[in-house]
């Protein structure tokens, strides 16, 4: 749906998923006004999405969708073509975890996990790809997560699917960038949102959805190839590749359960 038309010339166009809260809120807000940037926000709650569109105007539009719906990304595509025509930057962040171990959740945690935090990124990416070497120099920003990098106990399957998330995106750059499509990714820690409250850790670990919104402008904006957020987390990356054994010993030792809250247990960004 649209909000109020005020398509000015030489203004970008975003689409960002996940966009009724936290993170993609937050970005969807930047680019609309410190960027120039028309907002296209999609998520499920539609009275959100409104309120958001006519809080930025600008020409903003909105669609209510599900995206693991299999016309879901038709849709979005149709969307962009007819209130936009163009698609300067794609911000894939909509994302959920389920926490549970293996042996309770099994394959069906797995399935479930790749459903929303990989295939329907890709699903996406795939209908919105044609308009965004159209309208290159344009960027997709795919949002992992730290757990990408290092897994703990009872959110594998999250660590999954943002690793495979991840990993295609590397490949993706490679094979867009002759084509001028960037792509980037963040990868945040903890990062309270509504859909991760993270009220049980300590204040200086866990960062704020503005903080990773502005990372994720600035891969998808400045061509950064992968930002943490907070960045010091890179480190704990870097630390699970020089010394992986070690990182074992730590989480196993009890680290990795203090790090893995009970609130929000089962919440999906959108």
């Amino acid at each position: 749906m649209a909000a109020a038309e005020d398509q000015r010339p030489g203004r970008r166009v975003a689409l960002v998923t996940g966009a009724s809260s936290g993170i993609g809120a937050a970005t969807a807000r930047i680019l609309a006004r410190e960027h120039a940037t028309t907002p296209i926000l999609i998520a499920r709650r539609e009275e959100r999405l409104r309120a958001l569109a006519e809080e930025l105007g600008g020409g903003a539009t909105y669609l209510a969708v599900d995206l693991v719906d299999d016309g879901a990304p038709a849709r979005a595509a149709a969307h962009v073509r007819e209130h936009h025509g163009r698609l300067d930057l794609l911000v894939n962040n909509a994302g959920a975890s389920w926490r549970g171990s293996f042996s309770e959740s099994g394959w069906d945690g797995l399935r479930r996990h790749m459903e929303l935090n990989f295939d329907a990124v890709a699903r996406l990416t795939e209908v919105l790809l044609p308009i965004l070497r159209e309208s290159a120099p344009s960027a997709i920003v795919n949002v992992s997560s730290t757990a990408a990098r290092v897994s703990r106990g009872r959110t594998g399957a999250y660590s999954a699917s943002k690793a495979a998330l991840a990993a295609w995106s590397d490949g993706l750059y490679l094979e867009e960038r002759p084509h001028d499509v960037h792509v980037g990714v963040v990868l945040p820690g903890f990062v309270a949102t509504e859909g991760f409250p993270q009220g049980e850790l300590p204040n200086l670990i866990v960062s704020n959805p503005e903080t990773a919104a502005r990372a994720i402008v600035d891969a998808g904006l400045n061509g950064r190839a992968e930002r943490y957020v907070p960045r010091p987390y890179w480190l704990v990356a870097a630390l699970r590749v020089i010394a992986p054994g070690l990182v074992r010993r730590v989480l196993a030792a009890g680290a990795g359960g203090r790090l893995t809250t009970t609130t929000g247990p089962d919440s999906q960004t959108d």
